[in-house]
């Protein structure tokens, strides 16, 4: 796919991108390279997994694994942020990144992603266990790979299918608790594989243009803001009932299963208003709802992993 470079200004913009030069990094740009707000996410996520799997606490290996989860997040950021750096440039939502803004050079990005990669799921695999080790380098290999060179800029599909790279930590938080695959964690894997579309189905729609300009097929350019509405409802009514599975499953309790109804309700009913209205404001409502949908709902799910047994010993006491 071609892009085409529209006046002088633009091209200046990306002159460090391709140039590959860089000018003047701080701690705070390489930190940035990690794309740290999504490495949180990856770790609250994983954090919950690890917290639900029916396995004896174990601090030293869970402090081991959280790390490598987290090195392996920030791998898979900086080389999205490696690949991406041509096409970030022309976005006015990234060209202020770190490459593109000439502070760190593509070089740079490339070496300290590989290198966090090859740590993390080394870590796993000496220090926790290879199944949990194959899936955090399976992970990075898809998000990179998989969705960042190829998906993203080729259909758009690309947030339905490569969000399923991130919808993986909490399997990978399980799974190093207790060295198998189970029901439960593969239903948090649902939960975030259905909630990524809505989510950043909803912030394309108010940045149509900056992805049209890059050439990144996203759905509200290829189909239109009419076919992405539909969509997103679509999506967010499947998403609605799925919260409840840890319940449903018997991983959760009764107030973790209204609570997940309750909030999915919430999501869906947004989605309805922003297939009705079809303004900005409304899929800015619906992205801002999204995040807060999540992080409570995986809350919730640990707050009930947490005061369960407690709530169940003191009923046996009584």
């Amino acid at each position: 796919m071609s892009l085409i470079i529209e006046d002088d200004a633009l091209a200046k913009r990306m002159e460090p991108a391709v140039s590959g030069r860089a000018s003047s990094a701080t701690l705070a740009d390489y930190v940035a390279l990690t794309k740290p707000r999504v490495m949180s996410l990856v770790m609250f996520t994983a954090v919950v997994g690890l917290a639900i799997a029916p396995a004896h606490p174990h601090p030293l290996r869970d402090g081991i694994a959280l790390l490598c989860i987290a090195a392996g997040a920030a791998a898979a950021g900086a080389l999205n942020m490696w690949y991406d750096a041509d096409i970030d440039a022309l976005m006015a939502r990234t060209a202020g990144r770190p490459i593109p803004g000439g502070r760190i050079a593509r070089r740079e990005a490339l070496a300290l992603g590989v290198s966090l990669a090859a740590a993390s799921v080394a870590g796993l695999a000496l220090f926790v266990n290879g199944l949990s080790a194959v899936l955090l380098a399976a992970t990075i290999a898809f998000y990179v790979v998989v969705y960042t060179m190829w998906l993203k800029r080729s259909t758009p599909q690309n947030i339905v299918i490569g969000g399923l790279a991130g919808a993986v930590p909490p399997l990978i938080g399980w799974t190093a608790a207790t060295g198998h695959i189970a029901p439960e964690p593969l239903a948090l894997v649902l939960v975030i594989f259905l909630w990524t579309p809505p989510h950043f189905w909803a912030l394309s729609l108010w940045r149509a243009r900056d992805y049209a300009r890059s050439g990144i097929p996203m759905l509200p350019v290829v189909a239109g803001p009419i076919e992405t509405r539909r969509r997103i409802l679509r999506y967010a009514l499947a998403l609605a009932p799925s919260g409840a599975l840890p319940w449903l499953l018997g991983n959760a309790g009764v107030v973790y299963g209204a609570f997940s109804l309750a909030a999915g309700a919430g999501i869906a009913a947004l989605a309805f208003a922003l297939h009705r209205s079809a303004t900005d404001a409304a899929a800015k409502r619906l992205f801002g709802w999204s995040i807060i949908y999540l992080f409570f709902l995986f809350a919730a799910l640990l707050l009930d992993s947490r005061l369960g047994p407690l709530l169940a010993l003191g009923a046996a006491a009584r």
